[in-house]
């Protein structure tokens, strides 16, 4: 298990690091792929509410390819997204044969088409920004970072369980290891190549934002994976599970860093 989950590491490190490194088109490519199989996936966790899987999947592609050709981000033409799918999704359930249950199909339908495009797409706007290539790279290697550190002092240290009904293996000392590393590789990236982008200051805040939204990220999943009785969303990743769990920690962290970012600027 440990050795494929280290050559999956080994194979998929690099492409991604390509990706980000290759422009603001592959990065985006990359960016689209991931969202629709993390949506894809999350959809399979909520297959008790019975979600509209072909039409939630379709919105959430077309959602993400708006979305880049608007790289400003204008929130009303997001309201108007949002209004258009909870439109078409009432549609369906309004000319639809059993009415039953009809707010967990629209509920969960709507939740995978908008937020989860939306969330990743974060990823993009930050990748556009001056200096987004290295903000990219920062933000990954962050979560990264704190992942692997709050997994070994969990395992090594873990007494106190963080959040027990939601993820048992997750304990408060993992959870302050992976802020505390998380927050050191902040430092250490900012000295290293993105002195000429962050302060020193704004890359602690930064740092401690993603250990704090990423980690949060990594909970909310395994809340939705609670609900739907499943350990892993997948098995796209060999030895890591599906590709949900492996870009959870971004959900919430992509936008609070790019609004931070807006704010530090």
């Amino acid at each position: 298990m440990l050795l494929t989950r280290i050559l999956t590491a080994v194979a998929g490190i690099p492409f991604i690091l390509a990706c980000i490194y290759s422009g603001n088109i592959p990065f985006y490519v990359m960016m689209f792929i991931i969202s629709s199989l993390c949506v894809q996936e999350y959809l399979m966790i909520s297959k008790k509410y019975n979600p509209h899987t072909a039409v939630s999947l379709a919105m959430a592609a077309a959602f993400f390819v708006f979305l880049y050709f608007f790289k400003d981000f204008p929130a009303d033409k997001v309201i108007v997204s949002a209004i258009v799918m909870i439109f078409v999704l009432f549609g369906i359930e309004i000319f639809g044969e059993n009415p039953t249950f009809c707010i967990g199909r629209i509920s969960s339908s709507f939740l995978g088409a908008f937020f989860i495009p939306l969330a990743l797409m974060h990823m993009v706007y930050i990748r556009n920004l001056h200096g987004g290539m290295k903000l990219v790279f920062f933000i990954f290697i962050v979560i990264w970072i704190l992942d692997t550190m709050a997994y070994a002092f969990g395992k090594a240290l873990g007494k106190h369980k963080l959040a027990n009904n939601i993820s048992p293996n997750k304990t408060l000392e993992g959870a302050i290891a992976g802020i505390v590393f998380g927050v050191l590789a902040a430092v250490a990236c900012r000295c290293t190549f993105m002195s000429n982008i962050l302060t020193l200051q704004n890359a602690i805040i930064l740092g401690l934002v993603i250990a704090v939204s990423g980690q949060f990220s990594d909970l909310a999943e395994s809340l939705i994976k609670r609900d739907g009785n499943v350990k892993d969303s997948g098995k796209v990743v060999p030895g890591h599970g599906g590709v949900f769990d492996r870009f959870d920690s971004y959900l919430f962290t992509a936008p609070i860093a790019y609004y931070v970012l807006q704010i530090l600027k």
